[in-house]
């Protein structure tokens, strides 16, 4: 069935108690269903293949707005259901969908909406910060907060223990040895075998959904940049195609080829970052060198030709904030073909390298089942057999121009999720190159036009880590109401308990780094 058909479809298969209305809302498909068939139709969409995307809530006036989006041969439906604030309660989806599971718990800590049913209530965001009974993203909390002093540490959390001879528990973190933002890691363990996992997140929280109420579109696009520093570009996108769908903006040509461009210079700065740092887990200095070395002179062409290593700040409202003059454009041609000489030489080392191969082959083994499941995206999907890419599946400008080839595997270990970066950087590289090509005179930003008050826009953008998806809703006078980022490790955090199982604890460094969690991201 294509992508034209299948909700059609979807709605006839619905059973009779569920009423689903559609909402006319631009370039969004919003169903919006009663609260009591929120579980019911998230088995029904199970049971037609769907995957559950994300999930947030807002509070207008005495009511709470729940939505969760779904996802089927890149067509994206926002349902949503209202619920009373007297009593915001509502049935967990996180029964079908273990993906809604942090989800939920985020919403339930924030909002204080109860899902009932749901198989793990613990608290997740809320570890001691704030009092019983108090709710940051409603809308009586002040953004402040009502600080009492030195938030207590959260020396109680309930983490599931395992009992049986020869099992021992071992905490990692949340403070770690490195530079990298804390996050807590309890094993158990027989020997060095690793029996269960269980991570503990949320320590960086930054209260990204509460500063972002009532802030301009430019300054909403500035925080969006930050919700994770390594994908400033792929959250400033997803942030800005949200705001500009609610304002009716369309961005022009070249402004989308060159947000582009900065796409996928990001996502090949990363994935050499990250191949070296797997192969230094494992001892293999060599490569982990070498890949630094390349990342750091593309870093610097970024600062010579955007003003910015990380390309902070150069997507805004209505397109983007610098240009590529002519002369760029061949530097940058030039350094790929550069590139792609050097890489073909590290990887072929690398693939020699019988010693890599017996730590990279087999372990940290993601199934496509379990990678399902939990909704797994961008290479951590795609290593495990998940043929989904936003490029390709739901084409933005400037996708839409090309043919964007999807890297796949399906045998769900270190080494697959390895060889998907290395695929990713050269799709990226040819990509850069058509974009340069396709460039032509013209504007770099439309002009701005002040939304309704009450409108709305999704942003879906294929980030170097997986999908991002952001929400936003205008208030009045060209104000920000309500901004929700889903960043790819939200996604993706949780199957990393579910790769570590087998596999012997010194081997968990490399399994972590293999799936490379945002805890930034994450902790929003």
């Amino acid at each position: 069935m294509s992508s034209s058909n299948w909700t059609a479809d979807f709605l006839s298969r619905l059973s009779a108690d569920i009423r689903v209305d559609r909402i006319d809302v631009p370039s969004i498909t919003l169903w919006q269903i009663e609260s009591r068939a929120w579980r019911r139709f998230a088995e029904l969409a199970q049971q037609q293949n769907l995957r559950w995307a994300a999930g947030w809530a807002e509070q207008l006036d005495k009511q709470f707005f729940v939505n969760s989006c779904f996802e089927k041969q890149g067509e994206y439906v926002l349902l949503r259901t209202i619920i009373d604030e007297t009593n915001p309660e509502l049935p967990s989806q996180a029964t079908v969908y273990p993906a809604a599971n942090r989800s939920e718990r985020h919403t339930q800590d924030l909002f204080g909406i109860k899902f009932v049913g749901h198989p793990d209530n613990r608290r997740w965001t809320r570890h001691q910060a704030w009092i019983e009974n108090n709710y940051p993203l409603r809308k009586d909390f002040p953004v402040q907060g009502a600080p009492v002093g030195v938030t207590p540490p959260d020396m109680h959390y309930p983490f599931i223990k395992s009992h049986g001879a020869g099992v021992y528990e071992i905490p990692v973190g949340p403070v770690h040895a490195g530079i990298i933002e804390p996050g807590h890691f309890r094993f158990q363990a027989v020997g060095e075998l690793i029996l269960n996992l269980e991570e503990r997140l949320g320590y960086v929280h930054k209260g990204i959904e509460k500063i972002a109420e009532g802030r301009t579109p430019e300054s909403l696009a500035k925080l969006a940049g930050r919700v994770s520093g390594d994908t400033t570009v792929g959250h400033c996108w997803a942030a800005c195609m949200a705001m500009e769908q609610a304002a009716g903006v369309e961005i022009p040509p070249r402004a989308a080829l060159i947000r582009g461009i900065l796409a996928e210079r990001e996502r090949v700065a990363n994935h050499m970052g990250d191949i070296g740092a797997i192969c230094n887990d494992v001892a293999f200095v060599f490569a982990q060198m070498q890949f630094t070395r390349l990342r750091e002179l593309w870093l610097r062409t970024n600062a010579t030709v955007f003003g910015h290593r990380l390309l902070m700040d150069r997507i805004v409202p209505g397109g983007v904030d610098c240009d590529l003059p002519d002369a760029s454009c061949r530097l940058i041609k030039k350094e790929i073909a550069e590139l792609r000489t050097e890489l073909t030489e590290v990887i072929l080392a690398m693939d020699l390298n019988s010693s890599l191969e017996d730590r990279l082959y087999t372990a940290g083994f993601l199934s496509e089942a379990i990678a399902a499941a939990f909704g797994a995206v961008g290479y951590v999907g795609r290593a495990s057999g998940q043929d989904r890419d936003v490029r390709r599946d739901a084409p933005y400008a400037p996708y839409d121009r090309v043919t964007v080839k999807v890297a796949l595997e399906n045998q769900g270990d270190i080494a697959s999720r390895v060889w998907i970066r290395y695929k990713e950087i050269r799709t990226a590289l040819r990509l850069i190159e058509n974009f340069i090509d396709k460039l032509a005179t013209g504007e770099l930003r439309s002009e701005w036009r002040t939304p309704e008050a009450g409108s709305e826009g999704l942003g879906i953008v294929e980030g170097w880590r997986g999908e991002i998806i952001s929400h936003i809703r205008f208030d009045a006078d060209n104000k920000i109401a309500r901004f929700y980022p889903r960043d790819p490790s939200q996604l993706n955090w949780p199957a990393l308990e579910k790769l570590v199982l087998n596999n012997i604890v010194p081997d968990f460094p490399v399994c972590n780094k293999s799936l490379n969690g945002s805890y930034s991201g994450n902790d929003l």
